[in-house]
Protein backbone atom coordinates (compact mmCIF):
# COMPACT_ATOMS: atom_id res chain seq x y z
CA UNK A 1 0.00 0.00 0.00
CA UNK A 2 0.99 3.60 -0.53
CA UNK A 3 2.53 5.13 2.80
CA UNK A 4 1.25 8.66 2.14
CA UNK A 5 -2.60 7.04 1.73
CA UNK A 6 -1.71 4.61 5.34
CA UNK A 7 -0.20 8.04 7.26
CA UNK A 8 -3.52 9.85 5.96
CA UNK A 9 -5.85 7.27 6.81
CA UNK A 10 -4.03 5.82 10.48
CA UNK A 11 -2.86 9.24 11.30
CA UNK A 12 -2.24 8.02 15.29
CA UNK A 13 -0.47 4.92 16.79
CA UNK A 14 -1.38 4.69 20.64
CA UNK A 15 0.98 2.42 23.07
CA UNK A 16 -2.20 2.19 25.41
CA UNK A 17 -1.00 0.12 28.32
CA UNK A 18 1.22 -2.85 29.53
CA UNK A 19 0.79 -5.48 31.89
CA UNK A 20 2.56 -8.45 33.86
CA UNK A 21 1.70 -11.66 36.25
CA UNK A 22 3.36 -14.26 37.14
CA UNK A 23 2.08 -17.73 35.70
CA UNK A 24 3.60 -21.03 37.51
CA UNK A 25 6.94 -19.75 37.27
CA UNK A 26 6.92 -17.87 34.22
CA UNK A 27 6.58 -14.25 33.61
CA UNK A 28 4.13 -13.41 31.26
CA UNK A 29 4.33 -9.65 29.95
CA UNK A 30 1.20 -7.98 27.46
CA UNK A 31 1.09 -5.17 25.59
CA UNK A 32 -1.40 -3.00 24.04
CA UNK A 33 -1.17 -0.77 20.90
CA UNK A 34 -3.82 0.46 18.53
CA UNK A 35 -3.55 2.09 15.51
CA UNK A 36 -7.16 4.17 14.21
CA UNK A 37 -10.11 2.68 15.65
CA UNK A 38 -10.38 -0.47 14.07
CA UNK A 39 -7.17 -1.87 14.26
CA UNK A 40 -5.29 -3.25 17.65
CA UNK A 41 -2.47 -5.28 18.42
CA UNK A 42 -1.90 -7.77 21.72
CA UNK A 43 1.38 -8.89 21.43
CA UNK A 44 3.17 -11.03 24.39
CA UNK A 45 6.37 -12.02 25.90
CA UNK A 46 7.10 -14.73 28.47
CA UNK A 47 10.15 -15.01 30.87
CA UNK A 48 10.22 -18.53 31.93
CA UNK A 49 11.57 -19.37 35.28
CA UNK A 50 10.89 -16.65 37.60
CA UNK A 51 9.93 -16.20 40.90
CA UNK A 52 7.56 -13.83 42.77
CA UNK A 53 11.05 -13.31 44.99
CA UNK A 54 13.04 -12.27 42.08
CA UNK A 55 10.21 -9.44 41.27
CA UNK A 56 10.09 -8.50 45.23
CA UNK A 57 13.87 -8.30 45.17
CA UNK A 58 13.93 -5.68 41.99
CA UNK A 59 10.64 -3.79 43.27
CA UNK A 60 7.50 -3.29 41.26
CA UNK A 61 8.67 0.37 40.31
CA UNK A 62 11.85 -1.02 38.72
CA UNK A 63 9.91 -3.91 36.63
CA UNK A 64 7.31 -1.40 35.21
CA UNK A 65 9.73 1.01 34.10
CA UNK A 66 11.77 -2.08 32.42
CA UNK A 67 8.41 -3.80 30.60
CA UNK A 68 7.46 -0.12 29.72
CA UNK A 69 10.53 0.74 27.56
CA UNK A 70 10.69 -2.69 26.32
CA UNK A 71 7.06 -1.67 25.10
CA UNK A 72 8.06 1.01 23.29
CA UNK A 73 10.91 -0.65 21.03
CA UNK A 74 8.19 -4.12 20.97
CA UNK A 75 5.65 -1.02 19.41
CA UNK A 76 7.98 -0.70 16.17
CA UNK A 77 6.76 -3.99 14.61
CA UNK A 78 3.32 -2.49 14.97
CA UNK A 79 3.86 1.23 14.05
CA UNK A 80 5.33 0.43 11.02
CA UNK A 81 2.75 -1.66 9.22
CA UNK A 82 1.26 2.17 8.89
CA UNK A 83 4.07 4.70 9.66
CA UNK A 84 1.57 7.02 11.42
CA UNK A 85 3.15 10.29 11.71
CA UNK A 86 1.49 10.72 15.64
CA UNK A 87 3.05 8.25 17.88
CA UNK A 88 1.11 8.90 20.77
CA UNK A 89 2.47 7.25 24.65
CA UNK A 90 -0.86 6.55 26.92
CA UNK A 91 1.19 3.70 29.03
CA UNK A 92 3.91 5.46 30.69
CA UNK A 93 5.75 9.45 31.25
CA UNK A 94 8.41 10.36 28.79
CA UNK A 95 10.38 13.20 29.04
CA UNK A 96 11.43 15.59 25.94
CA UNK A 97 14.52 13.63 26.07
CA UNK A 98 13.63 10.82 26.53
CA UNK A 99 11.27 11.63 23.32
CA UNK A 100 13.79 13.11 21.12
CA UNK A 101 16.09 9.67 22.07
CA UNK A 102 12.94 7.46 20.55
CA UNK A 103 12.96 9.72 17.64
CA UNK A 104 16.26 9.18 16.81
CA UNK A 105 16.14 5.75 17.11
CA UNK A 106 13.39 5.48 14.93
CA UNK A 107 14.84 7.62 12.19
CA UNK A 108 18.38 5.66 12.44
CA UNK A 109 17.21 1.96 13.40
CA UNK A 110 14.24 2.11 10.30
CA UNK A 111 16.55 3.85 7.59
CA UNK A 112 16.46 0.57 5.54
CA UNK A 113 12.63 0.50 6.11
CA UNK A 114 12.06 3.76 4.73
CA UNK A 115 14.83 2.67 1.68
CA UNK A 116 12.36 -0.23 0.96
CA UNK A 117 8.95 1.16 1.65
CA UNK A 118 10.26 4.59 -0.36
CA UNK A 119 9.27 7.12 2.49
CA UNK A 120 10.23 10.77 2.80
CA UNK A 121 11.08 10.67 6.56
CA UNK A 122 13.20 14.33 6.18
CA UNK A 123 10.53 16.90 7.31
CA UNK A 124 10.56 18.31 10.49
CA UNK A 125 6.99 16.47 11.31
CA UNK A 126 7.55 13.66 10.21
CA UNK A 127 6.87 11.84 13.47
CA UNK A 128 5.49 13.33 16.75
CA UNK A 129 5.64 11.29 20.02
CA UNK A 130 3.31 12.38 22.38
CA UNK A 131 3.55 11.42 26.21
CA UNK A 132 0.51 11.78 27.38
CA UNK A 133 1.00 10.17 30.94
CA UNK A 134 2.12 12.40 34.20
CA UNK A 135 3.43 9.86 36.25
CA UNK A 136 6.68 9.39 36.00
CA UNK A 137 8.27 6.03 35.83
CA UNK A 138 10.43 4.99 38.86
CA UNK A 139 14.09 4.08 38.40
CA UNK A 140 15.14 1.96 41.41
CA UNK A 141 18.84 1.37 41.37
CA UNK A 142 20.02 -2.10 42.33
CA UNK A 143 22.92 -3.62 43.25
CA UNK A 144 24.08 -6.51 40.75
CA UNK A 145 26.31 -9.33 41.05
CA UNK A 146 29.30 -9.55 39.22
CA UNK A 147 27.87 -11.96 36.57
CA UNK A 148 27.77 -12.04 32.66
CA UNK A 149 24.72 -12.73 30.66
CA UNK A 150 25.06 -13.56 26.90
CA UNK A 151 23.09 -13.40 24.85
CA UNK A 152 23.20 -16.25 22.40
CA UNK A 153 21.95 -16.81 18.83
CA UNK A 154 22.74 -20.37 16.47
CA UNK A 155 26.08 -18.20 14.67
CA UNK A 156 29.27 -18.30 15.57
CA UNK A 157 29.68 -15.22 17.53
CA UNK A 158 28.18 -15.80 20.57
CA UNK A 159 29.89 -19.26 20.64
CA UNK A 160 33.31 -17.03 20.34
CA UNK A 161 32.19 -14.94 23.38
CA UNK A 162 31.21 -17.85 25.41
CA UNK A 163 34.43 -19.66 24.82
CA UNK A 164 36.67 -16.93 25.68
CA UNK A 165 35.30 -16.00 28.77
CA UNK A 166 34.57 -19.12 29.83
CA UNK A 167 38.67 -19.68 29.67
CA UNK A 168 39.19 -17.07 31.62
CA UNK A 169 36.64 -18.17 34.34
CA UNK A 170 34.50 -15.37 33.91
CA UNK A 171 30.61 -15.96 35.85
CA UNK A 172 28.41 -16.21 33.21
CA UNK A 173 24.94 -17.39 32.13
CA UNK A 174 23.14 -17.21 29.19
CA UNK A 175 19.48 -16.17 27.49
CA UNK A 176 17.90 -16.84 23.73
CA UNK A 177 14.80 -15.44 22.37
CA UNK A 178 12.53 -17.66 20.20
CA UNK A 179 15.69 -20.14 20.33
CA UNK A 180 16.63 -22.14 17.52
CA UNK A 181 17.79 -25.91 17.71
CA UNK A 182 20.80 -24.51 16.88
CA UNK A 183 20.92 -21.80 19.99
CA UNK A 184 19.62 -24.58 22.53
CA UNK A 185 22.50 -26.71 21.64
CA UNK A 186 25.20 -24.37 21.80
CA UNK A 187 24.38 -23.60 25.06
CA UNK A 188 24.12 -27.25 25.77
CA UNK A 189 27.27 -27.75 24.52
CA UNK A 190 28.94 -24.45 25.67
CA UNK A 191 28.05 -25.70 29.39
CA UNK A 192 25.74 -22.86 29.86
CA UNK A 193 23.43 -24.15 32.54
CA UNK A 194 19.82 -23.10 33.32
CA UNK A 195 19.67 -20.53 30.49
CA UNK A 196 16.85 -18.45 30.37
CA UNK A 197 14.69 -18.80 27.72
CA UNK A 198 12.46 -16.11 26.38
CA UNK A 199 9.63 -16.49 24.29
CA UNK A 200 8.32 -13.38 22.08
CA UNK A 201 4.89 -13.77 20.27
CA UNK A 202 3.90 -11.53 17.36
CA UNK A 203 0.36 -10.72 17.21
CA UNK A 204 -1.11 -13.09 14.40
CA UNK A 205 -3.14 -9.62 12.96
CA UNK A 206 0.19 -7.84 12.23
CA UNK A 207 1.09 -11.18 9.95
CA UNK A 208 -2.50 -10.94 8.45
CA UNK A 209 -1.98 -7.48 7.67
CA UNK A 210 1.22 -7.38 5.87
CA UNK A 211 -0.08 -10.49 3.63
CA UNK A 212 -2.94 -7.60 2.84
CA UNK A 213 -0.38 -5.18 1.85
CA UNK A 214 0.10 -2.90 4.74
CA UNK A 215 3.94 -1.67 5.03
CA UNK A 216 6.05 -3.96 5.98
CA UNK A 217 10.53 -4.06 6.55
CA UNK A 218 13.44 -4.20 8.87
CA UNK A 219 12.88 -3.04 12.67
CA UNK A 220 16.08 -2.92 14.91
CA UNK A 221 15.68 -6.28 16.29
CA UNK A 222 19.71 -5.66 18.09
CA UNK A 223 17.95 -2.65 19.91
CA UNK A 224 14.80 -4.76 21.11
CA UNK A 225 17.34 -7.24 22.25
CA UNK A 226 18.86 -4.87 24.41
CA UNK A 227 15.77 -3.61 25.93
CA UNK A 228 14.92 -7.55 26.78
CA UNK A 229 18.54 -7.75 28.07
CA UNK A 230 18.41 -5.28 30.40
CA UNK A 231 15.17 -6.36 31.60
CA UNK A 232 16.83 -9.84 32.32
CA UNK A 233 19.45 -8.99 33.97
CA UNK A 234 18.09 -6.49 36.64
CA UNK A 235 15.56 -9.46 37.20
CA UNK A 236 18.20 -12.41 36.92
CA UNK A 237 20.66 -10.27 38.95
CA UNK A 238 23.42 -9.43 36.39
CA UNK A 239 25.89 -6.87 36.45
CA UNK A 240 27.07 -7.05 32.76
CA UNK A 241 25.68 -7.48 29.93
CA UNK A 242 28.20 -8.86 26.87
CA UNK A 243 26.43 -8.84 23.56
CA UNK A 244 28.28 -10.40 20.77
CA UNK A 245 28.22 -7.24 17.77
CA UNK A 246 31.67 -6.91 15.81
CA UNK A 247 33.59 -3.87 14.49
CA UNK A 248 31.61 -4.72 11.13
CA UNK A 249 28.44 -3.99 11.56
CA UNK A 250 29.73 0.02 12.27
CA UNK A 251 29.77 0.21 8.23
CA UNK A 252 26.30 1.09 6.44
CA UNK A 253 24.85 -0.37 3.34
CA UNK A 254 23.62 2.40 0.98
CA UNK A 255 22.63 6.01 1.17
CA UNK A 256 19.08 7.19 0.82
CA UNK A 257 18.40 10.86 0.35
CA UNK A 258 20.74 11.74 1.67
CA UNK A 259 21.60 9.66 4.96
CA UNK A 260 23.44 6.18 5.43
CA UNK A 261 21.18 3.34 5.94
CA UNK A 262 23.08 0.37 8.26
CA UNK A 263 20.96 -2.90 8.08
CA UNK A 264 23.04 -3.79 11.46
CA UNK A 265 22.71 0.31 12.91
CA UNK A 266 21.29 -1.34 16.24
CA UNK A 267 24.48 -3.65 16.20
CA UNK A 268 26.56 -1.05 15.93
CA UNK A 269 29.01 1.36 18.01
CA UNK A 270 26.72 4.62 17.93
CA UNK A 271 23.63 2.54 18.82
CA UNK A 272 25.49 0.67 21.63
CA UNK A 273 26.76 4.42 22.87
CA UNK A 274 23.31 5.98 23.01
CA UNK A 275 21.84 3.07 24.43
CA UNK A 276 24.26 3.39 27.56
CA UNK A 277 23.65 6.60 28.28
CA UNK A 278 19.76 6.07 28.12
CA UNK A 279 19.81 3.53 30.04
CA UNK A 280 21.95 4.43 32.75
CA UNK A 281 19.48 7.70 32.95
CA UNK A 282 16.37 5.87 32.62
CA UNK A 283 16.82 2.29 33.29
CA UNK A 284 19.34 0.95 36.00
CA UNK A 285 22.68 2.60 36.57
CA UNK A 286 24.48 -0.79 37.97
CA UNK A 287 24.03 -2.63 34.91
CA UNK A 288 26.33 -2.44 32.27
CA UNK A 289 25.84 -2.68 28.44
CA UNK A 290 28.17 -3.52 25.50
CA UNK A 291 29.68 -5.63 22.91
CA UNK A 292 32.52 -8.19 23.97
CA UNK A 293 33.55 -8.84 20.18
CA UNK A 294 33.14 -4.31 19.40
CA UNK A 295 37.47 -5.18 18.98
CA UNK A 296 37.24 -7.73 16.25
CA UNK A 297 36.14 -7.71 12.21
CA UNK A 298 33.63 -10.87 11.30
CA UNK A 299 37.13 -12.36 10.24
CA UNK A 300 38.87 -12.08 13.25
CA UNK A 301 35.95 -13.80 14.95
CA UNK A 302 35.84 -16.44 12.18
CA UNK A 303 39.74 -16.93 12.94
CA UNK A 304 38.84 -17.66 16.73
CA UNK A 305 35.79 -19.62 15.92
CA UNK A 306 37.85 -21.68 13.65
CA UNK A 307 39.34 -23.58 16.76
CA UNK A 308 36.53 -24.89 18.35
CA UNK A 309 35.47 -27.67 16.29
CA UNK A 310 32.75 -29.34 18.32
CA UNK A 311 30.27 -26.34 16.99
CA UNK A 312 31.16 -26.82 13.72
CA UNK A 313 27.82 -29.35 12.85
CA UNK A 314 25.59 -27.32 15.02
CA UNK A 315 26.18 -23.55 14.35
CA UNK A 316 23.34 -21.81 11.81
CA UNK A 317 23.30 -17.96 11.62
CA UNK A 318 21.56 -18.46 7.50
CA UNK A 319 18.55 -16.67 8.14
CA UNK A 320 16.85 -18.25 5.22
CA UNK A 321 17.36 -21.99 7.22
CA UNK A 322 14.17 -20.60 9.50
CA UNK A 323 11.98 -18.98 6.43
CA UNK A 324 8.51 -21.01 5.45
CA UNK A 325 6.96 -19.67 1.96
CA UNK A 326 4.73 -20.87 -0.91
CA UNK A 327 7.40 -23.42 -1.61
CA UNK A 328 8.64 -24.53 1.50
CA UNK A 329 6.29 -25.40 3.70
CA UNK A 330 8.75 -26.38 6.08
CA UNK A 331 12.27 -24.51 7.18
CA UNK A 332 15.23 -25.99 5.85
CA UNK A 333 17.20 -26.10 9.11
CA UNK A 334 20.10 -25.75 7.35
CA UNK A 335 22.58 -23.90 5.15
CA UNK A 336 20.44 -22.56 2.39
CA UNK A 337 24.04 -22.26 -0.07
CA UNK A 338 22.09 -19.18 -1.97
CA UNK A 339 22.13 -15.92 0.12
CA UNK A 340 24.73 -13.52 0.80
CA UNK A 341 24.84 -14.42 4.42
CA UNK A 342 26.25 -18.45 3.52
CA UNK A 343 28.60 -17.02 0.88
CA UNK A 344 29.83 -14.43 3.07
CA UNK A 345 30.49 -16.94 6.31
CA UNK A 346 31.65 -19.50 3.94
CA UNK A 347 34.45 -16.91 2.90
CA UNK A 348 35.78 -15.84 5.82
CA UNK A 349 36.09 -19.34 7.05
CA UNK A 350 37.92 -20.53 4.47
CA UNK A 351 40.89 -19.51 5.14
CA UNK A 352 41.05 -21.15 8.31
CA UNK A 353 38.92 -24.65 7.79
CA UNK A 354 39.92 -27.44 5.80
CA UNK A 355 37.97 -27.58 2.63
CA UNK A 356 36.66 -30.73 3.19
CA UNK A 357 35.48 -29.52 6.75
CA UNK A 358 34.14 -26.40 5.81
CA UNK A 359 31.73 -28.44 2.87
CA UNK A 360 30.35 -30.71 5.38
CA UNK A 361 29.34 -27.91 7.28
CA UNK A 362 27.51 -25.62 4.27
CA UNK A 363 26.60 -29.36 1.88
CA UNK A 364 28.53 -27.78 -0.73
CA UNK A 365 31.64 -25.53 -1.82
CA UNK A 366 29.94 -22.74 -2.64
CA UNK A 367 32.56 -21.10 -4.63
CA UNK A 368 31.59 -23.64 -7.52
CA UNK A 369 27.62 -21.88 -7.71
CA UNK A 370 27.20 -19.90 -10.21
CA UNK A 371 23.95 -18.55 -9.06
CA UNK A 372 26.23 -16.72 -6.04
CA UNK A 373 28.28 -14.76 -8.74
CA UNK A 374 25.85 -11.46 -8.34
CA UNK A 375 26.26 -11.98 -4.45
CA UNK A 376 30.74 -11.84 -4.78
CA UNK A 377 29.93 -8.33 -6.86
CA UNK A 378 27.76 -6.92 -3.76
CA UNK A 379 30.26 -7.81 -1.23
CA UNK A 380 32.94 -6.18 -2.76
CA UNK A 381 31.40 -3.74 -4.05
CA UNK A 382 31.51 -4.13 -7.26
CA UNK A 383 27.74 -3.77 -8.13
CA UNK A 384 24.49 -1.90 -6.29
CA UNK A 385 25.45 -2.11 -2.53
CA UNK A 386 26.32 -4.41 0.02
CA UNK A 387 23.54 -6.92 1.05
CA UNK A 388 20.91 -6.02 4.05
CA UNK A 389 22.25 -8.99 5.96
CA UNK A 390 24.34 -9.15 9.08
CA UNK A 391 27.74 -9.53 6.37
CA UNK A 392 30.95 -7.87 6.81
CA UNK A 393 32.44 -4.18 5.53
CA UNK A 394 33.56 -4.51 2.02
CA UNK A 395 36.83 -3.99 2.75
CA UNK A 396 37.15 -7.23 4.55
CA UNK A 397 35.14 -8.98 2.34
CA UNK A 398 37.68 -8.29 -0.39
CA UNK A 399 40.54 -9.36 1.77
CA UNK A 400 38.54 -12.55 3.00
CA UNK A 401 38.17 -13.48 -0.78
CA UNK A 402 42.23 -12.51 -1.49
CA UNK A 403 42.96 -14.98 1.18
CA UNK A 404 40.45 -17.68 0.32
CA UNK A 405 41.98 -17.31 -3.38
CA UNK A 406 45.97 -17.50 -2.08
CA UNK A 407 44.47 -20.45 -0.39
CA UNK A 408 42.93 -22.43 -3.35
CA UNK A 409 45.61 -21.31 -5.60
CA UNK A 410 48.05 -23.11 -3.46
CA UNK A 411 45.85 -25.67 -3.77
CA UNK A 412 46.10 -25.50 -7.09
CA UNK A 413 42.19 -25.43 -7.76
CA UNK A 414 40.32 -22.46 -8.51
CA UNK A 415 36.77 -23.15 -8.43
CA UNK A 416 34.42 -20.84 -10.24
CA UNK A 417 33.45 -17.64 -7.77
CA UNK A 418 37.88 -17.53 -6.93
CA UNK A 419 38.41 -17.66 -10.45
CA UNK A 420 36.04 -14.41 -11.08
CA UNK A 421 37.85 -12.64 -8.28
CA UNK A 422 41.00 -13.38 -9.74
CA UNK A 423 40.01 -11.78 -13.25
CA UNK A 424 37.70 -9.24 -12.24
CA UNK A 425 38.32 -8.11 -8.74
CA UNK A 426 41.55 -8.71 -7.95
CA UNK A 427 43.76 -6.75 -10.25
CA UNK A 428 41.72 -3.44 -8.70
CA UNK A 429 43.25 -3.99 -5.34
CA UNK A 430 46.98 -4.14 -5.52
CA UNK A 431 47.26 -3.83 -1.54
CA UNK A 432 44.98 -6.67 -0.78
CA UNK A 433 48.07 -8.50 0.63
CA UNK A 434 48.94 -5.92 3.21
CA UNK A 435 45.73 -5.03 3.77
CA UNK A 436 44.21 -8.24 4.88
CA UNK A 437 47.18 -8.76 7.53
CA UNK A 438 46.43 -5.22 8.57
CA UNK A 439 42.84 -6.71 9.45
CA UNK A 440 43.61 -9.59 11.07
CA UNK A 441 45.82 -7.67 13.07
CA UNK A 442 43.63 -4.99 14.11
CA UNK A 443 41.95 -3.86 17.20
CA UNK A 444 39.17 -1.54 17.65
CA UNK A 445 39.82 0.90 20.39
CA UNK A 446 36.25 2.47 20.49
CA UNK A 447 34.92 -0.25 22.35
CA UNK A 448 32.97 -0.45 26.28
CA UNK A 449 34.61 -3.55 27.29
CA UNK A 450 35.54 -3.51 31.00
CA UNK A 451 39.43 -3.51 32.04
CA UNK A 452 39.67 -6.73 33.06
CA UNK A 453 37.65 -7.83 29.67
CA UNK A 454 40.52 -5.84 27.23
CA UNK A 455 42.52 -8.25 28.54
CA UNK A 456 41.48 -11.44 27.31
CA UNK A 457 42.20 -10.57 23.86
Amino acid sequence: MNPTILRTKYPKFVYQKYSHKISGNNLEIFFDFKTGPDISFQPKLLIKNISTEMIKRIGEGALDNLIFNLGMIESLSYWKATCSKEIIVRAGYLSKNQIRWWKELILDGMGQYFFENKIDFRKPDFIDIKSESLKQNKEIRVNQSNRILVPVGGGKDSIVTLEILKKAKKNIGCFSLNPTDAAMRIMKISGCKNPIIVRRIIDDRLLKMNRRGFLNGHTPFSAYLAFLSFLLAAVFDYKYIALSNERSSNEGNVKYLGKEINHQWSKSFEFEQRFRSYSKKYLNGGIEYFSFLRPLYEIQIAKLFSRHSKYFPIFLSCNEAYKTNSDRKKPLKKWCGKCSKCLFAFVILYPFIEENVLIDIFGKNLFKEKGLMPIIEELTGQKRFKPFECVGTIKESLAAFYMSWQKAKKAGDLPLLLNYFEKRILKKYPKLEKESKEILDSYNIKNNLPEDLKKLF
